[in-house]
């Protein structure tokens, strides 16, 4: 399915060809939302052993703060996409873009790309930093 700017979904997250995809806490059909995935993709519910990304969603700043770290070191070369519902959803939550970044940041990990992944969700991707070399 294209998003708002034409660009399919699973091309805005970043979702490669052959990855192991976790989805956590995804909303009900929501691999229907991500419309035709690259050849090879793996989608799992279960945050469990090797994966390449996580699309991670949440409404509770609670949840964010317990989880952000367990979920931020399974996630692989392609990083984690923590999502939000948007305020304009009617959905009851806690959570804000400012506090995804900060609580992303304070467990070690940098933000570099945002999406609208729906009419629903916000999300920011993260990666694990980078050890400085010497």
């Amino acid at each position: 399915m294209a998003g708002y700017s034409g660009t399919p979904l699973p091309k805005k997250l970043g979702i490669k060809a052959d990855s192991v995809v976790v989805l956590v806490n995804a909303p009900e059909g929501f691999e229907k939302t991500l419309g035709k995935l690259p050849d090879g993709v793996t989608l799992r519910r279960k945050a469990r052993g090797h994966c390449d990304l996580v699309i991670w969603f949440t409404k509770s700043l609670k949840e964010l703060g317990a989880r952000v770290g367990t979920l931020g070191a399974l996630a692989g070369e392609d990083g984690i996409w923590i999502a939000w519902p948007k305020k304009t959803s009617g959905w009851a939550t806690d959570v804000s873009q400012t506090d995804v970044r900060s609580t992303g940041l304070a467990a070690g990990l940098v933000d570099y790309k945002i999406c609208a992944i729906d009419e629903t969700w916000s999300g920011l991707k993260f990666t694990r930093r980078k050890s400085k070399s010497r």
